[in-house]
């Protein structure tokens, strides 16, 4: 497990802490969901914890991230503060979105993570143009999209991975392929079940790692972002995990067995790090103790702020409709 990247006590504490806020925090969000507090739809992420930890490593804080409608563990992984997330679940004024884009729609301009997307492949395209503006900018920066293995049945996903490739673009494709496009198994609508070959066509390099082993996951990811850092043009990863959970809150999961989730559920990568870090004696019972109290204090605040937190005033629902009126907000001295 440690063959692909240098640990150290601290960094590999980083990686379990980071993992478990997220597993956690979507618990957190099932009981709010069930006391209708969350409204609407919500889709978890139980199980591929390790891929938006092991990317958002990587990247720096000017590059951009583009996610999809499965985004609370990369809003979290990111630096989205807990709160301000929480209170957007709850539809708050305080939330990263005024409370307007709830869990499927989450953004935080100031740390370039641009949704939060609930069009299926809808993300690849608009990650190809902010990956296309920082390239002309000569900003430095790369752009992450994360996306499912069903966005590679839209015709968005071929015409995005052509270009960036035409193109040279800084971007890093992460397919987070959990193996069900909603309910239907991927080897029942894919002929080629391994995505990264696919890719291999637009003559993008392209890599597959096993994503329920978390430093694997990690030392893939930061190979793939130097190569793009490099200026080598984009890269493909495909990440092989799994959902725990159903597709949504609404899902009841008819197309897949409760033994096939259990089994599954014996390479949880959340469990796989602690035992491995414990039997290396690189996690004490203390220490996990300690890692433990400190992310249910984190959640129990979060969710106080979000309840506390206030709704938009009915008078103010019409406000960002219009171009002007967001630019107004964004920029009151103007525009030069």
């Amino acid at each position: 497990m440690t063959d692909k990247i240098h640990l150290d006590r601290a960094h590999l504490h980083h990686l379990y802490r980071q993992m478990l806020r997220i597993r956690r925090f979507e618990a957190r969000c099932v009981e709010l969901y069930q006391a209708q507090k969350i409204r609407g739809f919500l889709h978890l992420y139980d199980g591929e914890e390790a891929v938006a930890v092991g990317v958002m490593s990587g990247l720096g804080p000017r590059d951009a991230v583009v996610a999809t409608y499965r985004e609370h563990g990369q809003a979290l992984a990111r630096g989205v503060p807990m709160d301000r997330l929480m209170a957007e679940m709850l539809g708050k004024l305080e939330g990263c979105c005024r409370g307007r884009g709830g869990s499927m729609h989450v953004f935080d301009r100031k740390r370039r993570f641009f949704g939060g997307n609930a069009i299926v492949g809808g993300g690849l395209p608009l990650a190809a143009g902010i990956a296309l503006a920082d390239k002309r900018l000569g900003t430095g920066a790369i752009t992450a999209c994360f996306f499912g293995e069903g966005a590679v049945g839209e015709g968005a996903f071929h015409e995005t991975m052509n270009l960036a490739s035409i193109w040279q673009l800084p971007l890093l494709f992460v397919c987070e392929n959990n193996l069900y496009a909603m309910g239907v198994p991927l080897a029942d609508w894919e002929a080629e079940t391994d995505i990264y070959r696919k890719v291999q066509a637009y003559r993008m390099p392209a890599e597959q790692v096993d994503a329920m082993e978390p430093v694997r996951m990690e030392a893939a990811a930061r190979h793939a972002v130097e190569h793009v850092r490099a200026g080598k043009g984009p890269f493909f990863l495909e990440c092989r995990t799994y959902r725990f959970r159903a597709h949504s809150m609404f899902d009841t999961q008819a197309y897949r067995t409760r033994g096939e989730i259990e089994q599954w559920k014996q390479r949880d990568p959340i469990e796989r790090l602690r035992a491995w870090m414990a039997d290396n004696h690189l996690l004490t019972d203390g220490e996990s103790a300690e890692i433990d109290a400190g992310i249910a204090a984190e959640i129990d605040s979060a969710v106080a702020f979000a309840e506390a937190g206030t709704l938009e005033p009915v008078q103010d629902l019409e406000r960002f409709v219009l171009m002007d009126e967001v630019v107004q907000e964004l920029h009151p001295q103007g525009v030069a």
